[in-house]
């Protein structure tokens, strides 16, 4: 299953994890140096929530962001109760 937002369409980003050695000038050093460059992907907050997508109620995958934007309608609470046998 895709890392992607179904609202906004964020997805993973790529990124360097660079490790350095030394100390830096201001504290007295001769200055860092680059020793490594790793790739990295960066992923997005996503959850898994009910929505109201088209009239109906699905799971959708979006991101945190998203729902504190308000971007997402959440369903009405059920307030019936299952019938017992």
């Amino acid at each position: 299953m895709a890392r992607i937002c179904e609202l906004t369409g964020k997805r993973p980003v790529k990124g360097n994890h660079i490790r350095r050695s030394g100390k830096a000038k201001k504290k007295g050093g001769i200055g860092m140096h680059v020793t490594a460059v790793t790739k990295r992907r960066f992923f997005p907050n996503l959850q898994r929530v009910k929505a109201i997508v088209d009239g109906e109620v699905k799971y959708i995958r979006v991101t945190a962001k998203a729902i504190k934007k308000g971007l997402v309608q959440r369903p009405p609470r059920r307030k019936w109760k299952a019938a017992t046998k």
